[in-house]
């Protein structure tokens, strides 16, 4: 499991955002992600079963040495 990536996340909440100290550490990790949403828009879904089958036939794992 990776650390938390706090200086990220604090780079983007006081250099992109703007947000003062007191505000950032105030808020719930809900509210800094609709923020972040709000400026960056939402991460795409994870994809279809049927998609993900599609791009298993077009790229198929192989052995190296094959």
């Amino acid at each position: 499991m990776r650390p938390f990536p706090w200086n990220e996340v604090m780079g983007v909440a006081f250099g992109v955002l703007r947000l003062p100290p007191g505000a950032f550490w105030g808020m719930t990790p809900r509210e800094l992600n609709c923020a972040l949403e709000a400026l960056c828009g939402s991460a795409p879904g994870v994809p279809a079963r049927s998609d993900l089958d599609q791009l298993m036939q077009r790229f198929p794992d192989f052995d190296v040495g094959q």
